[in-house]
């Protein structure tokens, strides 16, 4: 799909509904009252035996309406969670492939070990934090949103598997409102165009539907001279009400091709990670027209090609069922269901190393044959199929509500959770000479008769095979007591993982040998508990308090350590969590402060450098959310202070006791405004991160920093609407990341600015 470069075309793609452009606020959502400004009444669904308002719940959780997102004018899923008091999200890899934990829990391996991001109630993936294949990757914001609810440490240990930091739930819309809206959003500064649509109403008396999504074609927001997005999704649903309960239909179908974002050559000034003339970590990304073919080897020993610049294509189609039942008599039965088939391509350009200033010759593009004076460095392309991570997922849980004397009540819950997660994996790293700009760069000459390549990256670490099948039973049992003013809960869980499979190094890159591989073949199991009382003092202030206890299963990031036969123990990470705090509300002002103290026990893989890390980490701190709404103007805001050590270590590395996690700064922040005035509403929001350390042995800074985005919205009439909107408006750097020895580093993307037209009816 292409837009038309006429007047009329440029018009019309003023655009959006992509909830990035900030025309989202305007989507039906549930509206807080004007005194509940955290909408601290909303019953929530996540992290809960049964449904409950803020007030009366005793776990930290944030609810994320359409405004809210807007305001923060996210470019992707894992941007919108930067908004998230408590939340540590590095959105700075593109649509997928983000880093994300919670309140001083680490992150010491890529993606989201320790929270677990779900669509409706139910696993993106089984494990946040396989290589390659992050749940990030598999989800879209658009229209279908209705809005998300973020649980932060305790009862997600019981309530989920894999989810001792939190949960993430993005909710659909399914259709109680009649109505849909049809929007266009165009680049502004950089080439993307796309179309965003939805519609939901009723069926019948009892019957509704919704459908909903988005197709995008061009650039993105770094530059890369090609067509490097391209794709889409649509989700629907259909809901069918009984006397007693529902059920629910839901498809969705994604297959979107998006540019990832990894390290860029970086230096390191004064203990401090900086940027190297000539390639700006804001908008780098290596795609470039001058790539040749990237020849890897499949897992049936045949060699085969790949373009480079496809960077990363996922595939995904599901169906859900959903039902609820009341079986009289106190009884209520609840059946989440859902079949997924995943799959797709990651592949994106990694500096090897800072690059060398020297004498070379192009090897590529429009100046192949001649001299190149002037820096080269190592590009390690990334290049790894997703061939299987298709899951059967199931939650069924059966409650009773008993009514005691004085109209205190006892809820108990027992449910059973069980899923399938397949993972199949192909790694292929190969490394390429490159020209040392973030300009369309151009290979240089090798050895080698293919241009620019080196040969296999790592010493040949990195041509992986993986077949392996996760297996997890996970039953539970939750109990609630309320009486008056005080609700107290109390859960505990049983999850048992059983992996069986099969994982292989190529020998030299050339070839997988039977007689190398490695099988896995092993069965883990480990109780979680979660206990935790709330108290109303009055119907505006509430304190609570929680202990809990969770854990997180490895998965395919052990691989090609230890053995995993059964022949030896394996690891599991623990989380254990201390909390509490208050819940205030008086008039237009809210706000929900909460104490918390974490301690993490863990172990990793590093397949790269063919290591293995064992340590202890302990983290306390204080997390702040606050609103505050006054007509049409509106602030919310957060800060999460933190104060985290590394309390162990493995023989070897004692020498990191006492020192700073990686990349976690002592301060996050948050702030956003709008003002609504008749016609039209502005809006700018600022998320900030104090300095932090790249490495555990705490000798590289990261340097502190903040970014800012805004918007404006102007309604023409009821039914259309124009917006601009910016992203990291003054274009700050951001670094996220850093190797441990500084040589390369990941930013926040640049300042992007788009514009939008969205038509309602």
């Amino acid at each position: 799909m292409t837009f038309p470069c006429t007047r009329m075309g440029a018009a019309v793609s003023l655009a959006l509904l992509q909830m990035s452009g900030a025309l989202a606020q305007e989507a039906p959502a549930a509206a807080a009252p004007a005194d509940d400004a955290l909408q601290m009444n909303r019953v929530v669904v996540t992290g809960t035996a049964a449904g409950t308002s803020k007030m009366k719940s005793s776990v930290s959780v944030s609810t994320l309406e359409a405004d809210t997102i807007a305001q923060a004018v996210p470019t992707s899923a894992a941007d919108v969670l930067r908004s998230v008091p408590g939340v540590r999200s590095e959105s700075s890899g593109g649509e997928g492939n983000a880093n994300m934990t919670v309140r001083g829990v680490p992150i010491s391996a890529g993606g989201s070990r320790y929270v677990q991001m779900q669509e409706d109630g139910l696993p993106v993936l089984q494990s946040g934090d396989f290589n390659f294949a992050t749940p990030d990757a598999f989800v879209r914001i658009d229209g279908s949103l209705s809005h998300l609810e973020v649980v932060r440490g305790g009862s997600a240990s019981t309530l989920a598997t894999n989810a001792p930091g939190g949960i993430i739930n993005f909710i659909g819309k399914t259709g109680e409102q009649e109505g849909g809206s049809i929007g266009l959003t165009q680049g502004v500064d950089h080439r993307s165009s796309r179309i965003d649509a939805d519609y939901g109403g009723a069926l019948g008396k009892r019957t509704r539907f919704f459908v909903g999504g988005f197709y995008r074609i061009g650039e993105g927001v770094r530059e890369t001279a090609l067509t490097s997005e391209q794709g889409g999704q649509l989700r629907a649903n259909i809901t069918h009400e009984f006397d007693r309960g529902y059920l629910r239909l839901s498809v969705k179908h994604l297959d979107d091709r998006t540019p990832t974002a990894l390290p860029v050559p970086t230096r390191v000034v004064n203990g401090k990670v900086e940027a190297i003339d000539g390639i700006d970590p804001r908008t780098a990304s290596f795609y470039s027209p001058y790539w040749v073919p990237d020849v890897t080897l499949d897992k049936a020993n045949r060699r085969v090609a790949h373009d480079v610049n496809d960077g990363m294509r996922v595939r995904s189609d599901t169906v859900g069922l959903e039902g609820q039942f009341d079986l009289g008599n106190g009884w209520t039965l609840t059946e989440r269901l859902r079949k997924s088939n995943n799959s797709g391509r990651f592949i994106g350009v990694f500096a090897g190393n800072s690059g060398t200033e020297g004498e070379y010759v192009f090897a590529t593009g429009p100046q192949a044959g001649q001299a190149y004076r002037g820096r080269a460095f190592a590009a390690v392309v990334f290049n790894t199929s997703i061939d299987d991570a298709d899951s059967v997922m199931s939650d069924t849980k059966l409650a009773r509500t008993f009514q005691l004397a004085d109209g205190r009540r006892l809820t108990a819950t027992g449910g059973v959770y069980v899923a399938n997660q397949d993972l199949g994996l192909t790694w292929n790293f190969n490394e390429y000479l490159m020209q040392a700009t973030g300009d369309r760069p151009a290979l240089l000459q090798t050895a080698s008769a293919t241009p620019g390549l080196v040969g296999p990256a790592f010493g040949a670490c990195c041509s992986r095979a993986v077949d392996v099948q996760y297996r997890y039973r996970s039953p539970y049992v939750n109990l609630g007591y309320e009486a008056g003013p005080l609700n107290v809960d109390a859960s505990v869980r049983h999850d048992r993982q059983s992996a069986g499979g099969s994982a292989n190094i190529a020998t030299g890159a050339l070839r997988y040998d039977p007689a190398t591989a490695q099988r896995v073949d092993y069965d883990l199991s480990r109780n979680s508990y979660s206990v935790g009382a709330n108290y109303r003092l009055s119907s505006g202030l509430a304190v609570f308090a929680r202990s809990s206890e969770g854990v997180a299963f490895n998965a395919d990031r052990i691989l090609f350590g230890a053995p995993l036969d059964g022949s030896a123990p394996i690891s599991i990470n623990t989380v254990r969590q201390l909390e509490g705090g208050v819940k205030w509300r008086s008039g237009p002002l809210s706000a929900f402060v909460t104490a918390f103290h974490a301690k993490t026990r863990e172990t990793n893989y590093e397949v790269t450098t063919q290591t293995s890390t064992a340590n202890s980490y302990d983290a306390k701190g204080v997390e702040i959310e606050a609103a505050w709404r006054n007509g049409g103007f509106q602030v919310n805001g957060g800060l999460t202070l933190t104060d985290a050590e590394i309390s162990a270590a493995a023989p070897g590395s004692e020498a990191l006791v006492g020192n700073t996690p990686r990349r976690q700064a002592r301060a996050v922040y948050q702030l956003a405004a709008s003002y609504d005035f008749g016609p039209a509403k502005v809006g700018a929001s600022m998320v900030g991160t104090g300095r932090s350390w790249a490495d555990d042995a705490n000798t590289i800074e990261l340097p502190a920093y903040r970014t800012v985005s805004a918007f404006v919205n102007y309604r023409i009439n009821e039914r259309i609407m124009l917006a601009l909107s910016a992203n990291n408006l003054f274009n700050e750097t951001g670094f996220t990341e850093a190797e441990s020895d500084g040589h390369a580093a990941r930013s926040v993307s640049g300042r992007s600015i788009k514009a939008s037209v969205r038509y309602s009816f």
